[in-house]
């Protein structure tokens, strides 16, 4: 969501989230738990329902009060000292090329602070980012991991890099007719929290996705009437997309490697759907349409 305060946050997850992992046999309240990335959309949420638990967080990023930055190693051990616990976010994604040396570094180190359970989010379907996940295993045998591997995300058109193009009336986006199980990020983190706090997580690999695939220009559509102005998909090839973010001051390389990057991931090998968000909360995943219905009642296309 768009606009959750803290208040807002705890009673939400107080209802659901942590409903569904407290009420499993063997969940228990952990020690510290640091999560990287702590001001990003997913970060924020775990960080958040954290709190609520009454689990202590520390929230790690570039400019924050726990100084962590991914391209700076030498900050790593100070941000982990004393956890017990990581959710690790790596930005800009573990398919990126270096993304695997990052994750055995962090492995080392945090095996080295005595860490005792790391959530990693990955990308579902991403061949890189399994290269990453197997350098992190690699590197901190002793350490409980879990894989938490997502698929595409629902608030990527309302708080993310397709915001402006649902504004703007037109998604313009390389995915051609391919469906796609959009996750609402918000079943994302109860996922994260539930295998941070409770036991029975340690080597699972869980492929979570939403209830239901859609194409983008049926989510055009949904999005459109939650909304309440049309949004028409404008579906073009991976070069083009990548001249529309050089056009936004993206940079050739990033641009390039994010338009290969959505080819791979929509080619349709990631169509299907899983029962993994049920398999860990004990209930479904939320529905795209009741995402763009809260994101909108959240104010969140009012631009």
């Amino acid at each position: 969501m768009t606009k959750n305060t803290a208040d807002e946050t705890k009673k939400t997850y107080t209802k659901q989230g942590a409903a569904d992992s407290t009420a499993r046999e063997g969940t228990r309240v952990m020690g510290t738990v640091l999560v990287t990335s702590g001001t990003g959309k997913t970060g924020r949420r775990v960080a958040e329902r954290l709190a609520a638990l009454g689990v202590p967080v520390r929230a790690g990023s570039r400019a924050g009060e726990v100084p962590f930055d991914w391209q700076d190693e030498s900050g790593w051990a100070a941000a982990l000292d004393g956890t017990e616990a990581a959710y690790v976010a790596y930005y800009p994604d573990l398919a990126v090329p270096g993304a695997a040396g990052a994750m055995a570094a962090f492995g080392r180190v945090a095996a080295a602070s005595g860490l005792r359970r790391v959530v990693l989010l990955s990308g579902r379907g991403e061949p890189q980012a399994a290269v990453a996940e197997e350098a992190l295993r690699g590197a901190c045998e002793e350490v409980e991991l879990t894989v938490v591997r997502s698929a595409f995300f629902a608030q990527n058109f309302s708080e993310g890099a397709l915001l402006d193009s649902v504004l703007g009336g037109e998604l313009v986006f390389p995915a051609g007719s391919t469906a796609e199980p959009f996750l609402d990020i918000d079943d994302l983190a109860d996922v994260v929290v539930a295998a941070l706090t409770g036991d029975g997580h340690a080597g699972a690999v869980y492929e979570l996705t939403g209830p239901r695939s859609l194409t983008f220009e049926e989510a055009a559509e949904e999005l459109g009437r939650a909304a309440g102005r049309p949004v028409r998909y404008v579906p073009v090839s991976g070069a083009a997309y990548a001249e529309v973010l050089e056009g936004f001051g993206v940079s050739g390389p990033e641009a390039g490697f994010l338009a290969e990057l959505f080819a791979t991931l929509l080619d349709g090998h990631n169509s299907a759907t899983t029962d993994d968000v049920k398999r860990v909360l004990g209930r479904g995943a939320k529905e795209f349409t009741a995402f763009t219905r809260e994101a909108a009642r959240d104010g969140a296309w009012h631009g």
